[in-house]
């Protein structure tokens, strides 16, 4: 059994596609599990219920992190930790190897030009303390010998939900505005996309000496800016790539009427500069090619109008 936990996201949907290839016998965890696969198994849980993950992991040989809770500040402090450790305790009690996806708010200011497994770890930001200290949790059990894990770290992502580009770039085009962006639309800026990831995900999972270390996920890094990615948008979309630029102190006043924005203001160092994320350390172990930004922005295009 492969157990998926949070299983309704982006990255959930796109590992259960891709596990196929290793078993047909694949847990689906959330609170409203659908199925991906015909042979899939559902499994209803509030994951933050340590009784119900110990459930949700009893029988698993490998269990896959890729829940993906409120993006709230107050909430990922609640939340997070408290999480990880009930899996971490489930995956050691019933001898599951642990898969974690996760994303880099953890990286140094400096590193964002260019990230790799071996970036320094000091997040400028709350969130990306609660990122370090729950991926620190894992690393830590890992060198202690309780549990056999991996992380599986990803860049932004370009995919149909839970993408800056979708809810930036491709909503405004489609209601005839212009394309947001954060800070400065002529910085390079890397996006993994979705159905590499997952598949890359399920790779390392099933791959054993991939265990006990970190991994970035195979990412074009083909440089394009916030223009770049707007164009590729605009004319798959067919329409003008028109682009407003969100300051800073706009993005603050933005930030009393609209929740999100206030709670992502404190991530906005990662568009003022290039955001350059290497997954070259996967890519030449599996030989793994990543797909290019115009093919992975027709995707998300044709997946959203399907």
């Amino acid at each position: 059994m492969q157990t998926i936990l949070g299983s309704g996201g982006a990255i959930g949907t796109e590992l259960a596609k891709a596990l196929t290839q290793y078993t047909t016998s694949i847990r689906l965890v959330s609170r409203h599990p659908k199925k991906v696969n015909d042979t899939d198994e559902l499994f209803t849980a509030d994951l933050t219920d340590p009784a119900l993950v110990d459930r949700a992991v009893s029988g698993s040989e490998i269990v896959y992190v890729t829940v993906g809770f409120e993006y709230k500040l107050d909430v990922w402090q609640r939340t997070w930790p408290a999480f990880m450790r009930s899996v971490l305790d489930a995956c050691a009690k019933h001898k599951a190897k642990l898969v974690f996806f996760d994303n880099v708010y953890m990286y140094d200011i400096d590193a964002i030009p260019h990230m790799t497994e071996s970036s320094p770890v000091r997040p400028p930001s709350r969130k990306g303390a609660v990122r370090a200290e729950i991926a620190q949790m894992l690393l830590d059990d890992v060198q202690r010998g309780k549990v056999t894990a991996l992380i599986a770290r990803a860049a932004d992502l370009i995919a149909p939900t839970n993408s800056v580009c979708i809810e930036m770039v491709y909503k405004n085009f489609l209601q005839g505005k212009k394309a947001n962006w954060f800070n400065d639309a002529a910085k390079v800026h890397t996006f993994t996309y979705a159905p590499d990831a997952g598949r890359a995900t399920a790779i390392l999972g099933n791959t054993p000496d991939a265990y006990n270390q970190v991994w970035h996920m195979p990412s074009d890094r083909t440089p394009h800016t916030g223009k770049d990615w707007i164009g590729l948008f605009a004319r798959e979309m067919n329409v003008a790539p028109r682009v407003q630029v969100m300051p800073q102190w706009l993005l603050y006043a933005a930030g009393i009427f609209v929740p999100v924005l206030r709670e992502f203001r404190e991530m906005t160092y990662q568009y003022d500069r290039d955001y350059v994320f290497d997954g070259s350390k996967f890519e030449q172990r599996f030989g793994f090619v990543p797909t290019k930004p115009a093919d992975a922005v027709r995707g998300v295009v044709q997946a959203l109008r399907s």
